[in-house]
């Protein structure tokens, strides 16, 4: 029986895994859950599950959740900092990092340091601080098992290859729903346009990020530093169908794919259950009616963000925590609508350009480089005008 903390079990990542909790009850129960605001949510899902702890991060929501869960048995706390101290909890096996953004950096920080297996969906955490977080989880022998679907497929990919030299990694991309548009037709679209994934559910800030390809960008520094490889070994594909999840190409010209339907509950289970497989009832391919498999590059030029992550993670040190700080401000002024599509990447590259750089930074300089950031990111916005 593993003991899961679950960060984020209101989002998209964190449903889904409660969903995987449910339908494999003699292997997993939940011992902590937590959210940034949902309050309704939260309770019912502790009334559900039964954690023996649970934290809702805003601490201005904390009489009503604690009065929603008056009848339980249950622990209730609220605060950045309480988030980051349960998951150290001796009760607990397996940190599932579901939250969105910077807010996933110390919580993990603190799971590695408490020797947890942390099941890694928080992609920003590597991409603020992959160097860091690396060193950490040697330091403190904490696994760290990919839950992302390229990630995931990846990792599968390499099982069982042990030592044998890695030649490419190639990470598949639908393309959004603005695949093959140009820059004319991305300065007018709305934020509901950009919500319609063609193919994943995902909560609003990934489905934004996935629209301007800077979750890709995400992800190819998240490769970097969850595998081993240079940058130049990191290549991106589109592939509209999302069938194959990514691939391995090795020393000798093979390459391996995972392939699968795409279902967040399949790469979600795999983390939480490796190296064993189980039975489920997930949907699966019918090469009968998925006759046609595509790849394109990604158009660069005009979804600018995967060129600004690449360039963030070859100058490396805290250049990625400034992309992912001048990015959150940019998705969020974007979804309230105080900005075009294509503004964002101009605001992201603006604050690279001015952030302070550090080489070799600390976690103390990751967290004063993010406030910088987003200070900064909040003043340029003043100047922009839709």
């Amino acid at each position: 029986m593993k003991r899961l903390a679950i960060l984020g079990s209101t989002g998209s990542i964190g449903t889904q895994t409660l969903e995987v909790v449910e339908a494999h009850p003699d292997l997993f129960c939940v011992e902590v859950l937590t959210a940034n605001q949902n309050v309704g949510l939260l309770a019912e899902q502790a009334i559900r599950f039964k954690p023996n702890m649970v934290v809702i991060a805003d601490e201005s929501k904390y009489v009503s959740l604690k009065e929603a869960l008056k009848a339980e048995d249950i622990k209730v706390y609220a605060g950045e900092e309480a988030l980051a101290q349960v998951v150290a909890a001796g009760t607990v096996d397996v940190v599932v990092t579901a939250t969105v953004g910077y807010s996933g950096l110390l919580p993990t920080v603190n799971a590695i340091q408490a020797g947890k297996i942390i099941a890694l969906a928080n992609k920003e955490t590597l991409v603020v601080a992959g160097e860091l977080i690396n060193k950490l989880a040697i330091q403190y022998h904490a696994p760290i098992l990919p839950v992302d679907s390229e990630h995931s497929a990846i990792f599968q990919c390499l099982v069982g290859e042990g030592n044998n030299p890695v030649e490419k990694i190639i990470l598949t991309a639908s393309g959004g729903p603005f695949r093959g548009k140009d820059y004319q037709y991305l300065q007018s679209v709305s934020p509901a346009a950009a919500l319609k994934h063609p193919n994943w559910n995902m909560g609003a800030k990934v489905t934004i990020d996935s629209a301007s390809l800077m979750n890709k960008g995400f992800e190819v520094i998240e490769a970097k530093w969850l595998f081993g490889v240079s940058p130049e070994q990191i290549e991106v594909v589109v592939h509209p169908q999302s069938i194959i999840h990514s691939m391995v190409e090795f020393a000798d010209g093979s390459i391996k794919a995972q392939l699968g339907a795409p279902d967040m509950r399949l790469p979600i289970q795999y983390a939480l259950t490796y190296p064993d497989r189980l039975q489920t009832d997930f949907g699966r391919i019918n090469f009968g009616t998925c006759r046609s498999l595509t790849f394109e590059e990604p158009d660069r030029r005009t979804f600018r963000n995967l060129n600004l992550a690449y360039q963030a993670m070859l100058e490396g040190g805290n250049r990625p925590c400034m992309l992912n700080a001048a990015n959150e401000v940019a998705v969020e002024a974007f979804l309230q609508e105080k900005i075009s599509f294509t503004a964002m990447s101009d605001l992201i590259e603006m604050c690279m350009e001015k952030g302070n750089f550090i080489a070799q930074p600390s976690l103390e300089d990751y967290i004063f480089t993010d406030k910088e950031i987003r200070k900064e990111a909040r003043e340029r916005l003043k100047t922009f005008g839709k």
